[in-house]
């Protein structure tokens, strides 16, 4: 398909679907908490995930990319994601849905700043300078609000965390050769150092099953196939089809949709502060990510 200069309307379409299908990943692992500890469904994702990724390269035909100047990026790159999601997981168990996925989605904050400092072209401009005050700003608010007897503090440090994870990897891409790499050895690096990582790590949190039934399996099966491989797969077609600014504008929509989830389907307290703050980081996301008008 030829790449657009535009997100059309099949583009958005398929954005918003993407933007829900993450936004109730985040009621999924929560559910999955239960049956499941943490960071060993984490572990349990990377490994399953991995298999259905080698599959899908097999038959494209695309191969391992081992070049020597890639490995150590990749090593950091499976790295940085066993960190962001040993910690979205470990936070899901601690604190709502609706706080995890904003303070998760604050990710554009953490990236702005330091791309400020380390990639050449992309300083602060005024929009993006009130994107970042507003987006942090919601931030600082959600962690204020402490009225929901679900959410920890500790849970709230480790969602932020992982945006911090996720921070890295973007940065890795960015800054080293793994941004010559397929999408899918990106993906391959990603799934296969992290499912080795977690595992390593899951003893260390406790038993690693707690009481998991057919609802908790099925629900494992979705964050494999339709999140871990075949969505973020989905991810890097829409980057490689759309502008990278307006894929990425359209992550406003996940916490806001995760927070509707949350409060659908978990019953979840949403007060007037996590309301708030919400609106802050969307709206802050949007201007870190808009680019302005290019004149023909």
């Amino acid at each position: 398909m030829d790449r657009r200069d535009r997100i059309d309307a099949i583009g958005a379409v398929a954005l918003i679907g993407f933007a829900a299908a993450m936004a109730f990943n985040q009621v999924v692992i929560k559910l999955g908490n239960g049956g499941f500890q943490p960071v060993f469904m984490a572990a349990l994702r990377s490994f399953g995930a991995l298999l259905v990724l080698l599959l899908w390269m097999r038959l494209r035909g695309v191969r391992l990319d081992l070049s020597r100047d890639t490995i150590l990026p990749g090593l950091a790159l499976g790295a940085l994601f066993a960190a962001e999601f040993l910690c979205l997981f470990w936070a899901l168990d601690h604190t709502t849905v609706a706080r995890a996925s904003i303070l998760l989605y604050s990710m554009p904050v953490i990236l702005t700043i330091s791309a400020h400092f380390l990639l050449p072209g992309e300083g602060l401009t005024r929009r993006r300078s009130l994107g970042l005050v507003l987006a942090m700003a919601g931030v600082a608010l959600v962690l204020a609000q402490r009225s929901s007897g679900e959410a920890s503090i500790q849970g709230d440090l480790a969602a932020l965390g992982a945006a911090f994870g996720w921070t890295g990897i973007a940065l890795v891409v960015r800054l080293t050769p793994a941004q010559r790499l397929a999408p899918e050895m990106q993906l391959f690096w990603q799934l296969s150092v992290s499912a080795v990582l977690l595992m390593i790590a899951a003893p260390f949190f406790g038993p690693l099953l707690r009481d998991p039934d057919v609802a908790h399996f099925l629900g494992l099966a979705y964050q494999i196939v339709a999140v871990a491989s075949f969505g973020f797969l989905f991810w890097f077609f829409l980057l490689k089809l759309y502008p990278a600014s307006g894929v990425a504008s359209f992550s406003f929509l996940t916490p806001v949709l995760a927070v509707g989830f949350g409060w659908l389907i978990l019953n979840e307290e949403i007060g007037a502060g996590v309301l708030i703050g919400l609106v802050l980081v969307a709206v802050g996301i949007v201007l870190i990510n808009r680019r302005p008008r290019v004149p023909a």
